[in-house]
């Protein structure tokens, strides 16, 4: 799996050339946050109306797949229920990342604009959550490449993070 980065901003979002954007949200977090909340604002309060009449929860496992086009460069925004947001911790986010990379396999995405759950308020780690991220995706071909929306310091240390495990990679193949 290729990571890439893009900033949280809709202009760069625009820049990024991908089918579906991924993000998440907590059942008792409104207005909508981080990667959401962007989207909802482009999407002139569509997310919030959904929320509003209970066609979405934030409940943990619930996903909701919704158009992107034509106010969205994306066809399709996909929204992971996170649950309430002080259950939520290193378990409930393996969960989530599991049923993101299924679903996307699911609908035969092989590339993503995704906000890593929890990220966009610092429920987790960057490292931690990116090291979690290539636990769960493993060897699976299904992926080709995420785009991670996070911000300039947590790109520096998954950046830093992800060379040390491209260094350790290839000395275990020289071994």
């Amino acid at each position: 799996m290729d990571l890439r980065f893009v900033s949280p901003s809709l202009r760069r979002l625009d820049e990024a050339a991908t089918e579906v954007v991924v993000a998440g949200f907590f059942s008792d977090a409104r207005p909508p946050q981080g990667l959401m909340g962007l989207m909802d604002w482009r999407l002139s309060g569509r997310l919030s109306r959904l929320l509003q009449r209970g066609w979405a929860t934030g409940q943990l496992g619930e996903v909701l797949l919704t158009p992107g086009r034509p106010k969205l460069r994306f066809d399709k925004l996909l929204l992971f229920g996170l649950g309430a947001r002080a259950d939520f911790n290193e378990r409930v986010y393996r969960g989530v990342i599991e049923k993101i990379l299924s679903t996307l396999e699911g609908l035969r995405v092989r590339t993503a604009v995704v906000e890593l759950p929890g990220r966009h308020v610092g429920a987790i780690d960057a490292e931690r959550a990116v090291q979690i991220l290539l636990e769960c995706a493993g060897d699976r071909a299904a992926h080709d490449s995420w785009t991670l929306v996070d911000d300039a310091d947590a790109q520096r240390l998954v950046a830093q993070l992800l060379a040390q495990e491209r260094r350790r990679a290839r000395r275990a193949a020289q071994q």
